[in-house]
């Protein structure tokens, strides 16, 4: 009996092995402020598209992240690599940086000089592999390209070893690309650049698909006046940013033959579900919900074309929505939990004045960023001062201000989980802070930091394959999507 459940179990790895090797092709979509909520509210609306069939035939679960999430892309490494801030060093889509206490892109790379744009960015600074890396060390002649709306998003879905890697830029209207990758802008692109589909889609007039009433959410003015959007000036956040996407992942499957030999290929896009105007995740304005029926759209029209071009058995599409916005403050405030914005750079500038009253006149604070103060080590090593005692000094000040949860020196940090893995010691300042429920991280009185204020932000993730496969039971969370396609 145990000799036959062996024989059974060789079986079916053998059998789940041939069956994913029948996937040519996998295509990963990253979609900004896609929830579940919004999700199941529009089901009614899919009489057919891509967000129909995904909804019948794909695997379908949400998604926690373990460990502190902003609205950036923190959320989008995390996805990628499996593994949590303190491993892939993404902790915040900037840092501070003490050399010359400036804010920084966390994929700043001035050896990679941009293609079409003035950005200078690359994977350089991400230390974990992604999935398209776990892609190229498993098939080295495998075909990966990243196509997205920004750059920090893309490089991270291009990881270290695409073959390309480009994203709209939406004042120039063309597809620009950073040179750390071996083909640059690819061919594609480059054409799309040229024949002027971009302009053509940027020149649309942005209006309703339905009559206002037949939409969930209008708000009181969209109900007076319907919505209206010149593309061009929202091209971002427009239904054709994502056309554009789509278009050119189905041009670059064309001309390099992606997912017609026996080489896995990988596809990995940026798309977005949030309209210009909205405030939050969750939908709250027909302009929202119109998003969603073009995003529906969209992805219709990229099964269909894959089904014909290599066939429904030979590719696999993964879909996960990235938190961007959270629960809007107004209605945090509706539900009477008002937030309140806590001051970063105040609260730098006040434990620079407290040292100064006990050591004298110095500039002892570089600076403030995200849950971390920067202290002025050169300066505390030349007054021959002990770190550790001024560590804990200003975790005990910020203790007395307000909205302050906890506050302690950096190397205690690894004693709370969440914090732990959430932050990375190459960007984590001297002393660390968290806040306590309702107050919102601000750098200033004008930037926020922290756009997700939800306490657990859970993403939805949809795994279609066209090839049936052994699904995982249970919940998951964030850093188990990577092992879904290997």
């Amino acid at each position: 009996m145990r000799k036959n459940r062996l024989y059974s179990t060789l079986i079916g790895c053998l059998l789940a092995s041939t069956l994913f090797a029948a996937s040519r092709l996998t295509v990963v979509a990253v979609v900004d402020g896609l929830t579940a909520d919004n999700l199941n509210a529009l089901r009614l609306y899919w009489q057919q598209g891509g967000l129909r069939t995904l909804s019948e035939e794909a695997y379908q679960t949400t998604l926690a992240f373990p460990h502190l999430v902003y609205g950036g892309n923190e959320t989008t490494a995390t996805l990628m690599t499996g593994t949590t801030p303190s491993e892939h060093g993404y902790t915040m889509d900037r840092y501070f940086l003490r050399r010359d206490r400036k804010l920084h892109s966390m994929l700043e790379d001035e050896q990679a000089k941009g293609i079409g744009t003035e950005q200078r960015v690359s994977a350089r600074a991400l230390l974990s592999p992604t999935i398209a890396d776990r892609m190229r060390l498993q098939y080295p002649y495998a075909k990966i390209y990243a196509v997205g709306l920004d750059a920090e998003t893309s490089v991270l879905l291009a990881g270290h070893a695409a073959n390309a890697c480009c994203w709209l830029d939406a004042d120039k209207q063309a597809w620009v690309a950073t040179a750390a990758y071996s083909e640059g802008l690819p061919s594609s692109a480059y054409e799309m650049n040229q024949n002027g589909r971009i302009a053509q889609l940027a020149a649309h007039q942005w209006i309703p698909r339905m009559d206002i009433p037949a939409y969930t959410n209008p708000t009181d003015q969209e109900r007076k006046r319907g919505f209206s959007y010149e593309v061009s000036k929202t091209l971002r956040r427009a239904p054709e940013a994502n056309t554009l996407v789509i278009e050119l992942a189905l041009a670059l499957q064309k001309s390099e033959k992606m997912g017609t030999d026996g080489t896995p290929d990988l596809l990995l896009l940026q798309l977005n579900s949030l309209s210009p105007q909205a405030e939050c995740d969750r939908i709250r304005s027909a302009e929202h919900e119109d998003m969603y029926l073009w995003l529906n759209q969209d992805l219709g029209y990229l099964m269909d074309q894959l089904n014909r071009r290599i066939g429904r058995e030979h590719y696999q599409l993964l879909v996960v929505g990235r938190p961007a916005l959270g629960t809007a403050l107004q209605t945090m405030t509706d539900i009477h939990m008002p937030v309140r914005p806590f001051n970063v750079d105040r609260a730098a500038a006040l434990i620079g004045t407290y040292l100064m009253a006990i050591y004298g006149h110095e500039r002892w604070v570089d600076g403030g960023y995200g849950q971390s103060i920067y202290l002025n080590r050169t300066l505390i090593e030349q007054k021959r001062l002990n770190l550790g005692d001024i560590q804990r000094q200003v975790a005990t000040f910020l203790l007395e201000f307000e909205g302050i949860q906890s506050a302690m020196p950096a190397h205690e940090a690894i004693l709370v989980p969440q914090l732990n893995r959430s932050l990375c010691k190459r960007h984590t300042g001297d002393v660390v802070f968290t806040l306590q429920p309702g107050w919102q991280l601000m750098q200033d009185d004008r930037h926020t930091i922290d756009h997700v204020i939800d306490d657990r932000p859970q993403s939805p993730l949809l795994f279609w394959s066209g090839t049936l496969r052994p699904m995982p039971e249970g919940k998951l969370t964030a850093t188990d999507v990577a092992d879904l396609i290997f």
